[in-house]
C-alpha cells in the first residue's frame, strides 16, 4: 500500500502540483470502488477531506486536477452554476488494472486497507441517524492555510514507520541548520527544507509526531529521531489484545481502527510519550531502523460479502461500528471530532458507541456541509423534497436543513414555509432581495453548527421556529445577529462599541478604587470594585431609561405635529375643492368647473392667433393701425372658429360639448396662422440674406459639387431667422400694447394733479 501510495504521487504531471491537488489523488484513489474504477463525490465534501473551503476546492483543487492529467474529472453543476458533484476516475489506477504486479493493481481488501487509514487519519466525521457519531481522523478537524499539506505528510509518514512508530530518516549529507528529520519529510513531499520544516512543527505541536533525543552520558543531546506515536500506540494495542480478540479481527494499523463489535476496547490512551524500553539508546534511526513494509489488508477473504455494493469500504453489517454501507445515512450534516490526542482515538481500536472525551465533536469548518453521497438516488432524496417546494428562494434558504424538512409533515411545512417566507420579507428590509436566502441558509447552517448537526435535533418543527429562524441581535442595531451584520457579513460594529464602552468603564472603575484603597486587601478591591460597577450599571440603565423616554416623547411630538400639518392641508384641499367656479359660480367646481376652463384655454389660444396674425402685419410702430387690424383679425378668427365648431359639432350641439371642441379647433388655427406667418417672414429680407450667406459658406467649406447640402443649410438658415423675427416681433406687439394701456393711467393722473 505505501508502493501504491508512493508511485501515485510519482506519477507524470503531480511533480509541480500543491498539495491540495496531490492530497485530492490520494483521497479519490482511496475512495475508488474496486468495480467500477469511477469515484463519485461532492466538491463540499471533497474540501472537508482536504480541511479547504468548497470555494477554493472549485477555484484550486478541480482545476490542479484537470491540468495534471492524472484524474478524469467530470462536474455535475448546481443550481447557479457551481461544480456541485464530481464524477472522477484515478487513470493510473484505472491503467493499471490489466497490468499484473502494477502497484496501483490495488485489490478490494487493499482498497479497503487504504480507505480505513484515510478515514483514521483525516475523516472528517460524521453523524448517524440512530444519534451514533463517528469521530473525526487525528487530522479531521485540521482546516485552513496548509491544512493539505499536514495530512499528506502524516500519511507518508505513518506508511514509513515500523511498528515502534519510527520513521527511518534518510541517509547523506543533510542541512545542519534543519536536521535529518526534516530533510527526510522534504524528500517526502518533494518540498523544500523551510516547507517541511514548518509541516513538522505543526504536526509535532499538536502531538502527531515527536522527534525525541538520546540522552549520552556527557549529559548533551544525541541526534533526533523522527516518531509517530500513533503508530506505535496502535501496534502496542494491537498486541495487547491479540490474545483475546476473534479471529476475524484486523491487526494492522487501519483495521485497528475500527474494531469489531466483539472486541474489547484498551483501556490506555490512544497517544502516549513514546520512549520504547527497546532502542531508546539508539542514535540515528538511518542506519539501526528497517524500511517498513506494507500493511496487511483490513480484512481476509471470509469477511467479504459476495455480491457487496461497489464500494471499497464495503464489509459486514456488524463487523464494525461503521455504516452499514458507505452510503448510508451520509446526507447529514457533520460535527468534526475533537483532537484524537485527547482521549481515545480512531488508531487505537476503541468502541466507537460515543464520542471520545465524552461528548459530541467540536465544529470544525467543514461542519456545515455534507458528506458524499455515492447512492445518487437516495443522496438526493431529502434535496428533492426541498426542491419541490417550486420557489427557487425557498430552496436557496432551506437546503442546509434538507434532511430536517423531509421530517416535517405536510401541515407543518405548509406553515414552515409561511414563517421562512415572513422572515424573508423581514431580511429584505436589511439586505438586497436576492441576497435575503442566502443569508437566511447561512444562519441556518450557524445555528445547526451549535447544536452540532442535524441528527441531533430532537424536534425539526420546534427547532426552526424557535431557534433556525429566529434573529438574535446582540445590540439594538436592527441589522445585528448573533454580533455579526446581516448586510455585509463582518462583526458589528455596534457590539463591538458596547464592548468597548464596559472594558472603558470597568478600567476606571479599576483605577479610582486603586488610587482610593492603595494598600488594602486586593479581595476588598475587588469585592468595592464590583460594586461600583454594579451602581454604575443601574445608573447607566437609569440613565438609558431617560433617554428611551425622551425620545418617546419626541417622536410622539413630531407624530403630532405631522398630524396636525397634515390635517390642515387636507382642510385646505377640501376647501379648494368645495369653492364655487370663478366665471359661472357653480359649486364644489375646485374654483374652475371644465367648461369655464375649455372657455379660459380657447380664449388664450385665439388672442395667440390673433397676435401672429397681427404681428406680420401691422405696422407695429403705427398703434392705430394695430388696434384697427387687431379689431379685424378678432372678428375674423371668432367668426371663423365659430363656423368650425358649428360644423364639427352641430348646430344644435350641448353647450358642454361644443366647449369641448373649441380648445381643439382654436389651436388648429393658432398653428395654421403660425405656420403662414414663418412662410410670410422667409421671403423677408433678413431671412433672404441669412439663407444666402449660409448657402455661401457651406459651398466654400465642402467645394463645388455640394450644392444640395448647400440648398438644405440655407433653408436651415432661413427657417431660424424666421422664428426669430416672429419671436422678435411678438415681443414688440406685447410692448407697444403695453404702453398703450399704460397712457390712459398716466394722463389720469396730470389732470388729477392739475385739478388739485
Amino acid at each position: 500500500m505505501a508502493a501504491a501510495v508512493r508511485t501515485l504521487l510519482d506519477s507524470p504531471g503531480l511533480e509541480e502540483a500543491s498539495d491540495p491537488v496531490r492530497l485530492a489523488v490520494v483521497v479519490l484513489a482511496s475512495r475508488t470502488p474496486s468495480e467500477t474504477g469511477v469515484v463519485e463525490i461532492r466538491a463540499r465534501e471533497l474540501g472537508r477531506w482536504l480541511g479547504l473551503s468548497v470555494s477554493r476546492v472549485r477555484h484550486a483543487v478541480v482545476p490542479g486536477l484537470r491540468r495534471s492529467g492524472v484524474v478524469d474529472v467530470e462536474t455535475l453543476t448546481g443550481e447557479f452554476g457551481e461544480d456541485w458533484g464530481l464524477t472522477c476516475r484515478v487513470l493510473p489506477m484505472w491503467e493499471a488494472q490489466d497490468k499484473v504486479g502494477h502497484p496501483l493493481r490495488l485489490a478490494k481488501p487493499e482498497l479497503a486497507t487504504l480507505l480505513r487509514l484515510m478515514e483514521a487519519l483525516m475523516a472528517p466525521g460524521w453523524a448517524h441517524r440512530n444519534g451514533r457519531v463517528t469521530p473525526a481522523g487525528l487530522l479531521g478537524a485540521r482546516t485552513g492555510h496548509g491544512a493539505a499539506a499536514d495530512r499528506l505528510a502524516l500519511l507518508l509518514l505513518v506508511l514509513e514507520a515500523g511498528e515502534t512508530g519510527r520513521v527511518r530518516l534518510c541517509g547523506g549529507r543533510v542541512d545542519k541548520r534543519y536536521g535529518r528529520p526534516v530533510a527526510t519529510l522534504a524528500r517526502m513531499l518533494g518540498r523544500s527544507l523551510s516547507q517541511a520544516e514548518r509541516v513538522l512543527e505543526r504536526l509535532e505541536g499538536v502531538g502527531l509526531v515527536e522527534r525525541p533525543r538520546r540522552q549520552t552520558v556527557s549529559g548533551m543531546r544525541h541526534v533526533s529521531r523522527l516518531v509517530v506515536p500513533a503508530v506505535a500506540a496502535a501496534h502496542r494495542g494491537r498486541q495487547e489484545s491479540a490474545d483475546v480478540a476473534d479471529d476475524h479481527v484486523v491487526g494492522d494499523l487501519a483495521g485497528a481502527a475500527w474494531p469489531g463489535e466483539g472486541s474489547t476496547p484498551p483501556k490506555k490512551p490512544q497517544v502516549s510519550e513514546v520512549h520504547e524500553a527497546d532502542g531508546t539508546g539508539d542514535g540515528d534511526l538511518a542506519t539501526t531502523t528497517s524500511l517498513h513494509t506494507d500493511h496487511s489488508s483490513v480484512a481476509d477473504a471470509s469477511s467479504e460479502v459476495t455480491g457487496g455494493l461497489g464500494f471499497s469500504g464495503y464489509a459486514d453489517s456488524g463487523s464494525c461500528d461503521r455504516p452499514e454501507y458507505a452510503c448510508a445515512h451520509e446526507d447529514q450534516l457533520v460535527a468534526a471530532s475533537q483532537s484524537a490526542l485527547g482521549g481515545d482515538g480512531p488508531l487505537r481500536g476503541e468502541n466507537q458507541g460515543e464520542c471520545p472525551g465524552g461528548g459530541l465533536p467540536t465544529g470544525g469548518s467543514g461542519s456545515r456541509s455534507r458528506l458524499t453521497v455515492v447512492d445518487r438516488a437516495r443522496g438526493q432524496q431529502q434535496q428533492q423534497r426541498v426542491a419541490d417546494l417550486g420557489d427557487l428562494r425557498l430552496q436557496v434558504a432551506l437546503a442546509p436543513v434538507a434532511y430536517l424538512w423531509g421530517q416535517l409533515r405536510r401541515g407543518q411545512q405548509a406553515v414552515a414555509v409561511r414563517a421562512v417566507e415572513r422572515v424573508l420579507r423581514d431580511l429584505s428590509g436589511i439586505v438586497e432581495t436576492k441576497a435575503a436566502p442566502g443569508v437566511l441558509a447561512a444562519r441556518l447552517a450557524d445555528r445547526l453548527e451549535e447544536v452540532g448537526g442535524e441528527a441531533l435535533v430532537r424536534d425539526p418543527m420546534g427547532w426552526l421556529l424557535g431557534r433556525g429562524l429566529v434573529q438574535r441581535p446582540a445590540c439594538p442595531d436592527p441589522r445585528c445577529d448573533d454580533g455579526l451584520r446581516l448586510d455585509s457579513g463582518t462583526d458589528c460594529p455596534t457590539c463591538a462599541n458596547i464592548v468597548h464602552m464596559r472594558r472603558a468603564l470597568r478600567a476606571r472603575v479599576a483605577s479610582r478604587v486603586e488610587a482610593e484603597m492603595q494598600g488594602s486587601d486586593p479581595a476588598a478591591r475587588r469585592a468595592e470594585a464590583e460594586r461600583r460597577l454594579r451602581e454604575e450599571t443601574v445608573l447607566d440603565e437609569q440613565r438609558a431609561q431617560v433617554r428611551r423616554a425622551r425620545a418617546a416623547r419626541e417622536v410622539e411630538q413630531r407624530q403630532q405635529a405631522i398630524a396636525r400639518r397634515r390635517a390642515l392641508e387636507e382642510g385646505a384641499e377640501l376647501a379648494r375643492r368645495q369653492a364655487p367656479c370663478a366665471d359661472c359660480g357653480l359649486p364644489g367646481s375646485a374654483g374652475l368647473c371644465p367648461v369655464c376652463s375649455y372657455r379660459r384655454r380657447t380664449e388664450e389660444l385665439v388672442r395667440e392667433a390673433i397676435d401672429l396674425a397681427v404681428a406680420v402685419r401691422a405696422d407695429l410702430l403705427d398703434a392705430d393701425a394695430v388696434d384697427d387690424l387687431t379689431q379685424q383679425c378678432e372678428a375674423d378668427t371668432r367668426a371663423l372658429l365659430h363656423l368650425a365648431c358649428e360644423r364639427a359639432c352641430g348646430a344644435d350641439a350641448d353647450p358642454a360639448w361644443a366647449a369641448f371642441t373649441a380648445p381643439e379647433v382654436a389651436q388648429q388655427i393658432r398653428d395654421e396662422r403660425r405656420a403662414a406667418a414663418l412662410r410670410r417672414l422667409l421671403g423677408s429680407q433678413e431671412a433672404v440674406a441669412e439663407a444666402d450667406a449660409a448657402y455661401e459658406a457651406c459651398l466654400r467649406l465642402r467645394g463645388r459639387g455640394s450644392e444640395a447640402a448647400a440648398e438644405e443649410a440655407a433653408d436651415a438658415a432661413g427657417r431660424r431667422t424666421a422664428e426669430f423675427l416672429l419671436r422678435q416681433r411678438l415681443g414688440e406687439l406685447h410692448a407697444a400694447r403695453r404702453r398703450a394701456a399704460a397712457a390712459p393711467s398716466a394722463v389720469g393722473r396730470v389732470l388729477a394733479d392739475a385739478a388739485a
